[in-house]
This record gives C-alpha cells, sequence and structure tokens, in this order.
C-alpha cells in the first residue's frame, strides 16, 4: 500500500499548492487521483464514481464561514475515499463469551495464520480462546494451526480421520468442556472454486451454528476480491471480511473498495506476518493514514462542527437526511435542536412523544442502524431499498421491520421541517426572519 500511499500524499500536496481552486483545477486534480486509484487496481467503474462526486460536491457545497475552498475540497476527498473504502463506521464484531467463529476462505489467502491472529486478538482482551482445525485436506495443516495455538496461548482441538463437519462439531463441544470463551474453527480452502467453497461453509455453519461466519481474502487479488465476496455475502446470514497481506499488496485499495463496494462488512485487515499484526478497519483512520496527514481528520472534524453550528438553517432549508436525524437523535437526551425545532409546528407534539415513547433501547436501536449505513446512504435515504435494508439489518443487529420503521419515523420528522420552513412563526421564534 505504501505506493497507494505516496500517490495520494502527491494529489493533497497539489491540493494545497494550488493559489486557485476552480473547476479547471479540481479536474486537474482528479486526474491525478484517478491515475493513482487506477494504478492501486481500483475498478474505472469506482474512479469515476468517486471523481463525479468530488467534482460536483467541490462545485454547489456552499463553504463554510472560515475556512478555504481548498480545505474544503480536501475534506470532501477525504470524505469520499472514506465512502469508498465503507463509510464511517466500523464492523464491531461485538463476539460475547461463549462465541463461535467460522473462517472459510480461497486456498492461499492465508486464512490459518489469520486464525492465529484473530486468536491472538480476542486473547489479549481477557477471552479463553480455542482453535479447531476442520481443514482435513491440506497436508500440515493439522500441524501448523497447533503450533500456532501454542504460540499464541490458545486451546487448541484437531484430528485425523474425520470429516470436516464431524471436526468442527467435536471441536466445539470439547473446547467449551475445556471452558472456552471463543471457538475459531479454521476450515479448508479451495481453490477458486466458489460454489464448493459455499456447501462446505453452510454445511458446517448448520452443524455449529456460528455466531459469526468471516470470509479471509487475500488483498493482492485486488478488484476480484469483489466478486469473491458478493458471492459470500448473498450466501449467507452473518458474515464479515478479513482482508489478509495488505502489508504488501500493491492492490490492496482495489480489493479493499472492490469488498466494500458489495456491501460486506470487512472487520479486519491483514498488516503483517506476525501474530500481533491484525488490525480493526476503521475506514476514516485507513484514510487519515493513506493520505499521510495526521490533521486531515482534524481539518474535517473542525468543518463539520461549523457546518453544525449552521445546521438550523439548513434544516430549514428542506436539508434534513438521514446524518442529521442521526446527530439529533444524538442530541434528543439533552432537549437538543430536534425537540425544540418541533415544538415550533403545529402537530409537531404527536411526533415529539413518539420519539420519547421510544425510549433509550429504541433510540439506541435507530442509531445502531444509522451506523451500519454508508455515508452515501445517510445523506441519500432514497437510494436505500430491500436489498441494502436488509444488509444494514444484518450490519446493526435488528430486522428489515426496524429499519423500516426509522425511516418511517424519519419521513415523518422531514415532512414537519418543511412545514416549518412555511412558517413564519417558527422563523421568527428561532430568530431566522
Amino acid at each position: 500500500m505504501e505506493g497507494l500511499r505516496r500517490g495520494l500524499a502527491r494529489v493533497v500536496s497539489l491540493i494545497r499548492r494550488e493559489a486557485l481552486i476552480d473547476r479547471r483545477t479540481i479536474r486537474r486534480i482528479l486526474r491525478e487521483l484517478q491515475r493513482e486509484l487506477l494504478k492501486a487496481d481500483v475498478s474505472p467503474e469506482l474512479v469515476l464514481e468517486l471523481s463525479k462526486r468530488v467534482e460536483e460536491r467541490a462545485l454547489k457545497e456552499e463553504l463554510p464561514v472560515g475556512f478555504s475552498r481548498r480545505e474544503l475540497l480536501l475534506k470532501i476527498l477525504y470524505e469520499e475515499l472514506v465512502n469508498l473504502l465503507g463509510g464511517e463506521s466500523k464492523r464491531e464484531l461485538g463476539l460475547k463469551r461463549g462465541a463461535v467463529v467460522l473462517l472459510v476462505g480461497l486456498q492461499g489467502s492465508g486464512k490459518t495464520t489469520t486464525a492465529a491472529k484473530l486468536a491472538y486478538y480476542y486473547r489479549k482482551r481477557g477471552l479463553k480462546v480455542g482453535l479447531v482445525c476442520a481443514d482435513n485436506y491440506r497436508p500440515g495443516a493439522l500441524e501448523q494451526l497447533e503450533q500456532l495455538a501454542k504460540k499464541v496461548g490458545a486451546e487448541f482441538y484437531g484430528r485425523r480421520g474425520a470429516s470436516a463437519i464431524e471436526l468442527a462439531r467435536e471441536g466445539v463441544k470439547a473446547l467449551k468442556a475445556r471452558g472456552v470463551d471463543l471457538v475459531i474453527i479454521d476450515t479448508a480452502g479451495r481453490h477458486k472454486e466458489e460454489k464448493g467453497l459455499l456447501k462446505e461453509m453452510r454445511e458446517i455453519a448448520e452443524a455449529v451454528k456460528p455466531d459469526e461466519v468471516i470470509l479471509v481474502l487475500d488483498a493482492t487479488m485486488g478488484k476480484r476480491a469483489g466478486s469473491h465476496a458478493e458471492a459470500f455475502h448473498k450466501a449467507v446470514p452473518l458474515g464479515s471480511i478479513i482482508l489478509t497481506k495488505m502489508d504488501g499488496a500493491a492492490r490492496g485499495g482495489g480489493a479493499l473498495a472492490a469488498v466494500a463496494k458489495t456491501g460486506a462488512r470487512i472487520a479486519f485487515i491483514g498488516v503483517g506476518e506476525d501474530v500481533d499484526e491484525l488490525e480493526p478497519f476503521d475506514p476514516p483512520s485507513f484514510v487519515s493514514r493513506l493520505l499521510g496527514m495526521g490533521d486531515l481528520k482534524a481539518l474535517v472534524e473542525r468543518m463539520r462542527k461549523v457546518e453544525l453550528r449552521a445546521r438550523p438553517e439548513a434544516l430549514l432549508r428542506g436539508k434534513f437526511t438521514l446524518l442529521e436525524f442521526k446527530q439529533q437523535l444524538e442530541e434528543l437526551s439533552k432537549l437538543g435542536p430536534l425537540r425544540k425545532i418541533l415544538e415550533l409546528v403545529p402537530g409537531a407534539p404527536q411526533l415529539t412523544p413518539e420519539l420519547e415513547k421510544a425510549g433509550s433501547e429504541n433510540i439506541k436501536k435507530w442509531l445502531a442502524i444509522m451506523s451500519s449505513m454508508t455515508l452515501e446512504e445517510l445523506t441519500r435515504p432514497e437510494i436505500i431499498d430491500k436489498s441494502r435494508m436488509l444488509r444494514i439489518a444484518k450490519g446493526s443487529g435488528t430486522t428489515v421491520k426496524d429499519v423500516r420503521e426509522l425511516l418511517a419515523v424519519y419521513r415523518r420528522t422531514r415532512k414537519l421541517l418543511r412545514r416549518l420552513s412555511r412558517s413564519r412563526r417558527g422563523l421568527s421564534a428561532l430568530g431566522l426572519s
């Protein structure tokens, strides 16, 4: 990823050197951005989509008070790269004591090593972890996983002469009898045989009923990782992705973008060979590192705070997205702007008690749902169709019915805010007229 990091850092440097940020300059900068992303094996379709969005936003968005057009362009570039790689929220597995994790992957993806890394990660967080070798196909798999289990201090189960399903079932039972908190099952890989891989995965999953099924993908396959992730994502009700070999993968950016585009959630990335080199994947932090600018995230946060202070005017102009709704729900318990605005609208008391009646549990549920949405979905809720609802529900641990309920409340709130925009009494009360 070093090549991509250097390339994106050059783009940022180019933005900062420009005296005038106009349409011509923006297009020249975007050509450099396109070149670097294509070199990282990001698909041309995604590169074009990102370029169009950056250009459109850079030319149309209002400039926050106290900031330059150059800073606005940097903010937009940061946000769109985060969106390209999966959005603001990171995938929290939320594994509890007694959980079972099933690892699947293609041959050569680094699955067995990843099983040990995952065991080490959760052992460091206070769980007693056990590893099960359900790979009865690859020579040496049993010995390799047993050695790795000893290295990371995990319990181990494995034997010869049994089917993968028997090994998985026996392993879970045996390790839980030893008081293991988290069981990680390593399965055999198959070379480019998605149907066989998914069939075996479903059979083992039916036998052990895992709390999480994780697909391990090799980042060196670049944008081809997307097709594998998509097949997996459609086949299982629970699922996350771990991308391995990100440290040496010139095509890692392409793999990340392709997988994120499918809607599958990337939970971890492997950034080295050692057992401690597994990182939770956090798109904003990852993009900050890629751009080589520790201060860029701080710039984005400062600009967002300025925009939030101007939010009542934006809301009254009808610019009320799920992103604003999420922010206002977070403020609701503090008697934030949403409630104060709604109280000014005739008929709004019908909605305010509805939110209060929902209670903190429902508010938490709605916030979890919105945290599982991409930035594009939060800012353009109209694109959320049935397939997106299903993905959002899975990612937030809720149901499609819960997602529909949230969207219905959002639409009612937006309707009331539009009514407020035509109410001179409300405008006067807010000091905006």
